[in-house]
């Protein structure tokens, strides 16, 4: 049975010297040490990688907190998963020993315990998420109650646009051209060209109807 110890930081410019002092006090050997400096949102890192093919059924890996795992709950179990199912190793939480999977508690196996907890975290996350996102919703509609306008300003356009648009629809100028003479940008001018087209388009349908 091995011992490993994996470390991540988000980005280059983070210390991972806490994580260090915590593997060496769990007397993991440096060898045994894996580190990645990358942001938590991707599992494609390479010394996790490398870690996972080194373990062995009965090996310990041993992480910080759980967030070192990753960010995004769903793919946290997927690895637990892998680790301690597929594998057959068991995984050690510094910060949370309730999720070791080598103790147990009481006449239930740690393994039990740290899927149910893991399981709990996941739908407090997600809920926490649901709730951000319901959150964000009612102060968007709170806001626009009150007059607030939300996105980019339309810019405005010359009153002789109508004009140049309907040359434009008749092949008589260009776009390019249309819009040089307005004095308005190119990507402006063709904008607007293709929105009051499809609000023609929108109109005819409904005679139409």
């Amino acid at each position: 049975m091995e011992y490993y110890g994996y470390i991540r930081v988000s980005s280059k410019d983070q210390n991972p010297e806490r994580q260090f002092i915590a593997m060496q006090e769990q007397k993991i050997k440096q060898k045994n040490i894996y580190l990645d400096k990358i942001s938590g949102k991707s599992f494609a890192r390479p010394q996790y990688l490398r870690l996972r093919r080194r373990l062995k059924k009965g090996d310990v890996l041993v992480i910080k907190s759980i967030d070192r795992l990753g960010r995004n709950y769903e793919e946290i179990l997927e690895q637990w998963r892998i680790i301690t199912k597929e594998i057959g190793a068991n995984i050690r939480v510094i910060d949370m020993p309730l999720l070791n999977t080598d103790t147990s508690h009481g006449d239930l196996t740690g393994v039990f315990i740290a899927d149910l907890v893991l399981q709990i975290l996941a739908y407090v996350a997600e809920t926490e998420r649901s709730f951000i996102k319901q959150r964000q919703a009612e102060g968007i509609a709170a806001a626009k109650q009150r007059g607030i306008k939300f996105g980019c300003k339309k810019k405005d356009i010359p009153e002789e646009f109508e004009e140049y648009y309907q040359l434009w629809r008749k092949d008589k100028i260009s776009l390019r051209k249309a819009a040089e003479e307005l004095g308005i940008n190119y990507s402006t001018f063709y904008r607007r060209c293709i929105e009051k087209r499809e609000h023609e388009e929108k109109v005819e349908n409904c005679y139409k109807m």
